[in-house]
């Protein structure tokens, strides 16, 4: 997609990173003697799965990986148990950038912030059973990257991981990838969700993954979307809608004898509805994502989002919300590293 003449001969390696080539190196696959399977190939020796996955403790940073520049991150695969989905925090830094440029729960970078599987068929994320997470975001870069997880929880996390990158491409020109993450929990009072704040310099916005949780019964994306373009402060250059047009659907994703109904598509989805259980699970939760690959925001000097809740009341009125927003912004832009909020806490990720 991104290499839109796959037949053209590149002259550029392809290098993976892994459990079983923690660096990388040309050649280093597979030689482990120690790992998390070598119990399992006691039998066989080395080269056979010795190596497949690693142990992160309790609040452990772990290198995922540390690659010199310039490269091009061009696909991710991880899975762990689900339990670890929100606990888990991934942080990209890019050309020695001492803040991180991407800081994410887990589960959010990969569309999948409730904690329960449900299959996302995106052009750049696929989340496929029962947990496999893909990413196909480009993530370019001239001088080096570190990406990294750290184990918010108090018990360990056994994951398994590849990253697969390219050297010998021209990477000038290009952007840095950045995902903040933001959580209303509840969304206060007449206020709308902050999916990205001021964030200053030229790029583009590519993409939104909201987990929404519904407090109040009822209709619940009557909510317009809007982004501040370049000084807009009052009033923004783009206003959305409403919540279900943005994500590419319509009348409330709601089929006639159906309710609402789930789908999944290159560049727009709600994968993911959770209904009421009728115990603990009482209230109705939503996974929605569109990635603007095809018509990003541009802008030249700064860029603000933010989104509303509404449903309805009496009267054919709006009624503000006091929903649970939690947001993943994606964006591209002309330095390694931006303002960004303030990374809410394990107890604050909780879901």
């Amino acid at each position: 997609m991104f290499h839109s003449d796959i037949a053209r001969l590149r002259d550029v390696s392809t290098w993976s990173i892994s459990p079983e080539n923690f660096d990388g190196s040309k050649g280093g696959g597979a030689r482990a003697v120690e790992g998390t399977g070598a119990g399992c190939a006691r039998d066989l020796g080395v080269g056979w799965k010795v190596s497949p996955s690693v142990d992160i403790a309790a609040h452990q940073v772990f290198d995922l990986a540390s690659i010199s520049g310039p490269a091009r991150i061009t696909h991710i695969w991880v899975t762990t148990h689900r339990d670890h989905w929100r606990s888990l925090v991934l942080r990209a830094h890019w050309d020695g950038a001492d803040e991180p440029a991407i800081e994410v729960p887990l589960g959010d970078f990969f569309a999948a912030g409730w904690g329960t599987f449900a299959q996302v068929s995106s052009a750049v994320i696929a989340v496929n059973p029962h947990g496999g997470f893909n990413s196909y975001w480009p993530m370019p870069f001239a001088e080096g990257a570190r990406l990294t997880l750290e184990n918010l929880a108090e018990r360990t996390a056994t994951v398994y991981f590849q990253v697969t990158f390219e050297t010998g491409d021209d990477v000038s020109g290009s952007g840095y990838l950045h995902a903040q993450f933001r959580r209303s929990n509840p969304l206060p009072e007449l206020e709308n969700h902050p999916i990205l704040t001021k964030v200053t310099g030229q790029g583009h916005y590519v993409g939104t993954y909201l987990a929404w949780g519904v407090n109040s019964p009822g209709w619940w994306g009557e909510g317009e979307i809007k982004f501040y373009l370049d000084g807009d402060r009052e009033f923004p250059t783009i206003a959305g809608t409403g919540t279900e047009d943005y994500f590419g659907g319509a009348w409330n994703f709601d089929v006639p004898g159906a309710g609402y109904t789930e789908f999944s598509t290159p560049y727009l989805g709600l994968p993911q509805v959770i209904r009421p259980d009728g115990l603990y699970n009482s209230q109705q939760r939503f996974g929605l994502y569109r990635w603007h690959l095809l018509d990003p925001v541009h802008f030249a000097r700064d860029l603000t989002v933010n989104i509303q809740a509404l449903g309805w009341q009496s009267g054919g009125r709006y009624k503000p919300l006091r929903d649970d927003i939690a947001s993943t912004a994606l964006f591209y832009l002309d330095r390694p590293a931006t303002n960004r909020p303030v990374f809410p806490s394990a107890d604050e990720l909780a879901v």
